[in-house]
């Protein structure tokens, strides 16, 4: 197709307004709710402009990419509407679209008030193309949009041009990872350290992170491990014309496996069992609550189905009325006026630390504000921040009792409640005892201190090795190490294991004894002795689905170590594998 052609195209849909607009949705993980959706546009299905790639990169040849995208957002405005969609709406703009002379401000105000959507529903999602040079026009264009209400996400982080400048000048309320580092995230550990800095940034930032293009489940389970919350892609939903208003099943099919290192611990320590108030009740109503409890501090306003849809803060309430006129204006209106949907709602099934990293994630949560938790979605109760805050401090202080003080590893009360956790999920894994060899002649020789070395640096081996969603990684004490995996590639991970471990002892040894391959310095009888170089020795025990039935925790523990020392007993690095039975 010749460039004239295509700009005719062009033409002729921007003339008729040709343009259909899809949704993909955006889900909360742990609130189990649709966020909002992404408005992705396309052209005619008979067009050569069909392809959004193809439709703006023709645009923004003609100099016409501000003309496009107001068209998009015109129609994504009144589909939003006429198929009645709750939550966030994602519209896409190019930051050069911004800086076009032809771009007018406002336009997209009025087209929210045409199709009455409020600003602060619609996040405007920066798209980058092409390098943005105008950094101080672009703030003042989005400055423009946030006084409006609007939201401002940042999209592809990681793939445009300038996108890290970009979040650093303009301080997005969202960004969005690119697919690139999310596809395989669960085999690939560069990817995991880029989205663990990106989280860290985004806290720094107040920014709240979206995962983007999840189609596995095992992409889902690191992320959700890690703490990422806001995921979008084709696991749950592909992008839709009629989309669905329900979260996704696959949204609730992440699999609980029992062994990372996280506490457990459900939130009925915390629930408060309060009333809630339907969507349709007046805002003089909900003053009567406030003031009959004077302990009360939010009140969750539910739909007819009795789902949560909104919050009632006092404070926030309070501010409100102190307007001129504003108690004689909303007290006969709905509390649905003044209600904030900018809620945190979870589920009572969830752990501690996971709400602990949802709260720390929402830069607007008061500590004196409360939280909503949920039985499958529907309301049961309230939970208190501050409550919450205690209890994971409490938490903490137990872990660290019970964690190694050297490696800061899981020690052996953890490790005696993974073991149990495994047999009771009737779950296949292998237990692992790690031993080094030559560690107490090392340590003889070199001294404490170069023998930590090595117990820090076997602790960092064990960690890479382990995938955080299912595996789990303890300190027995001493040089006694217990990992349990759940990948059926665990030989492969343990000859990894070695080798990285060998390698990273290479700096502990004098050159003389690396050359040598070994040392000499006296054996527990006293007598001088040559010892290898540093090596490792593991006993494999394979669990299946029927070892709970034969066997607990403290026998599970007992077999590893058995293997362990038949391990022990050949020379170098060996591997003794039984079956648990």
């Amino acid at each position: 197709m010749t460039v004239t052609e295509q700009l005719s195209a062009l033409d002729r849909i921007l003339a008729h307004g040709d343009i259909s607009t899809l949704f993909q949705p955006i889900v909360c993980r742990s609130e189990q709710r649709i966020l909002g959706y992404e408005a992705l546009s396309r052209g005619p299905s008979n067009s050569p402009l069909h392809s959004p790639l193809t439709l703006f990169a023709v645009a923004r040849h003609a100099q016409r990419l501000s003309e496009l995208e107001l068209l998009c957002r015109r129609n994504a405005c009144q589909r939003f509407q006429q198929l009645g969609l709750q939550g966030k709406l994602f519209l896409n703009v190019s930051p050069e679209s911004l800086l076009e002379s032809a771009h007018q401000p406002g336009r997209t105000l009025q087209l929210l008030q045409r199709f009455a959507i409020s600003p602060d529903q619609v996040v405007i999602e920066l798209t980058e193309q092409t390098p943005t040079e105008d950094f101080n026009l672009l703030d003042s264009a989005l400055h423009h949009y946030r006084t409006m209400g609007f939201s401002i996400a940042l999209d592809d982080l990681g793939a445009g041009y300038s996108s890290l400048r970009l979040w650093s000048e303009l301080r997005p309320d969202y960004v969005k990872i690119d697919r690139h580092f999310i596809d395989g995230i669960h085999e690939d550990a560069v990817k995991r350290e880029f989205v663990g800095s990106i989280l860290k940034m985004a806290r720094a930032s107040r920014a709240q992170v979206i995962a983007e293009g999840i189609e596995r489940q095992e992409e889902h389970a690191v992320l959700a491990e890690m703490g990422v919350d806001l995921l979008q892609g084709y696991l749950f939903a592909r992008p839709s014309e009629t989309p669905s208003h329900e979260p996704p099943r696959s949204l609730s099919e992440l699999p609980c496996h029992g062994t990372a290192q996280e506490e457990s611990d459900n939130l009925q320590a915390l629930l408060l069992d309060q009333p809630a108030l339907p969507v349709d009740t007046s805002t003089q109503e909900v003053l009567e609550a406030f003031r009959g409890q004077a302990n009360l501090n939010s009140l969750a306003i539910l739909d007819s189905q009795g789902k949560p849809v909104g919050i009632v803060h006092r404070h926030a309430l309070a501010d409100s009325l102190l307007k001129p006129f504003a108690t004689e204006l909303f007290s006969r209106k709905p509390i649905s006026r003044l209600m904030s949907p900018d809620f945190l709602a979870v589920e009572c099934s969830q752990s501690l630390q996971q709400v602990s990293r949802l709260l720390t994630s929402r830069a607007r949560q008061r500590i004196e504000e409360d939280f909503i938790i949920t039985r499958e979605g529907d309301y049961l109760g309230m939970g208190r921040v501050i409550d919450l805050l205690k209890l994971i401090t409490e938490q903490r202080l137990q872990q660290a009792r019970h964690a190694n003080p050297l490696t800061l590893l899981p020690g052996n009360v953890p490790i005696q409640q993974c073991l149990e956790r495994l047999l009771q999920q009737r779950r296949s894994a292998v237990v692992c005892y790690v031993d080094i060899d030559s560690f107490k002649p090392f340590n003889d020789l070199y001294g404490y201190a170069k023998g930590d070395e090595v117990l820090l640096s076997l602790a960092q081996c064990l960690n890479e090795r382990i995938n955080p969603s299912h595996d789990f990684v303890g300190h027995i004490g001493g040089d006694d190490f217990l990992l349990v995996l759940a990948s059926t590639d665990w030989r492969a991970r343990l000859a990894e294991l070695l080798e990285d471990f060998q390698q990273q002892c290479r700096r502990f040894y004098q050159r003389e004894h690396l050359l040598a391959g070994g040392f000499t310095t006296r054996n527990r009888h006293g007598q001088l002795e040559v010892f290898p170089l540093l090596s490792l020795s593991v006993g494999v025990v394979q669990v299946d689905e029927l070892s709970g039935c034969h066997m607990d925790a403290e026998q599970l523990a007992a077999l590893a170590s058995d293997a362990k020392r038949q391990a022990k007993a050949i020379p170098g690095f060996s591997l003794q594998v039984v079956k648990a039975s």
